[in-house]
């Protein structure tokens, strides 16, 4: 109902369009709804001067949050992995190919005021809206209470001040499971600029491009391959990784395509991990990377991290161990995934594309 009003109030879409991007299954229910409600039929609601929302064939909504954000550090997190013809970041806008149900199109994400993000979307049928719109949030992290999370973690002495630093802070999520589970693997022992130009020529390969002008001024070019593609398609013959990491990604496109919901958000975290681990290629790192941000786990934690190990330092007159500092991070349950990321930004990662070092994965080659 809430984005039912939105779409009424700020766009100059129909009432039937309305009634789909807003989730109603048919367009009687969606009358007798807001009859019951307001006493009025939808139309009523709608103001003399609705926004024409986006360019030609796109609507504009509004997504809020409870402040404070840091869309800086989010954003840089972001446009450091953008994955080229696939995603495109700048200061003020975040913008990717997106394909549901088959169809495909684009979003835009930026900045907008009183607490919100103005999203974007050129699809083609908007009844994937409300799905659209739950993915955005998962990206941006939009159901985040930082005054909850803050208050927890500064009660660590190490985290308080980076807390103090960055309160709007926010775990970034992702799009599509399987597309950051692959960018995941395919980042294991190299820098994140290395990975970023290995997927974006796996997506210049596999990837199927979009015949969309728009799209094209943005800079989007392909969608990102699904798991049918790489299950199918040769990565090893491309050369361009090792033989078994190349097998990884075609087991992880195999095992997705077995169980669709293998990648799906809001799953248990150590039934998740498990499963995750149990797949060639992945390790701990690797699977609590992707429970972080795919499967929107708030107390994921790579503990093995290279980095996080290094801002821990000063904490224990050394570097810690994995085991040493999943121990002391045990005090920062159930929101170890935001002082994780506390612990990346003080160890440099918003100045620096290339942070993400670990140690090799027990599974990796």
């Amino acid at each position: 109902m809430l984005l039912a009003k939105q779409l009424i109030h700020d766009t100059n879409l129909s009432m039937t369009e309305v009634a789909l991007a807003s989730g109603f299954g048919s367009v009687r229910r969606f009358n007798e709804t807001f009859r019951a409600l307001f006493q009025r039929p939808p139309a009523s609601l709608r103001r003399s001067h609705s926004l024409e929302s986006g360019n030609a064939g796109a609507v504009t909504i509004r997504l809020p949050y409870r402040p404070p954000y840091d869309w800086d550090v989010l954003r840089t997190f972001l446009s450091a992995r953008a994955i080229p013809g696939v995603e495109v970041v700048t200061p003020g806008a975040y913008a990717r190919t997106i394909a549901l149900d088959g169809r495909s199109g684009t979003l835009v994400v930026r900045p907008g005021d009183r607490d919100t993000l103005n999203v974007t979307v050129r699809f083609s049928g908007l009844d994937v809206l409300p799905r659209i719109i739950g993915r955005v949030r998962r990206v941006f992290d939009l159901a985040a209470d930082p005054a909850l999370i803050s208050a927890h973690l500064a009660e660590d002495p190490v985290l308080a001040p980076l807390v103090a630093a960055r309160p709007g802070l926010r775990t970034p999520g992702a799009w599509d499971g399987f597309e950051l589970a692959v960018r995941a693997i395919l980042g294991q022992q190299i820098s994140v600029t290395a990975a970023t130009n290995l997927a974006g020529r796996l997506v210049a390969e596999f990837g199927e491009a979009i015949d969309d002008p728009a799209a094209h001024a943005l800079g989007l070019t392909r969608l990102f391959p699904s798991p049918e593609r790489f299950a199918a398609a040769d990565v090893a013959g491309l050369g361009l990784m090792p033989g078994a990491r190349a097998a990884a990604l075609s087991s992880l496109g195999a095992a997705v395509m077995s169980d669709p919901a293998l990648l799906d958000p809001y799953r248990d975290l150590e039934a998740a991990v498990a499963q995750l681990r149990s797949l060639p290629g992945i390790g701990d790192w690797t699977a609590q990377y992707i429970a972080m941000r795919a499967l929107r786990e708030p107390d994921a934690f790579p503990a093995a991290d290279v980095g996080l190990m290094r801002a821990m330092s000063d904490a224990f007159g050394r570097r810690p161990t994995a085991n040493e500092l999943l121990a002391r991070a045990e005090s920062w349950r159930p929101w170890r995934a935001y002082a994780a990321l506390h612990l990346w930004v003080a160890d440099g990662m918003p100045a620096t594309a290339t942070r993400e070092e670990r140690p090799s994965e027990a599974r990796a080659a």
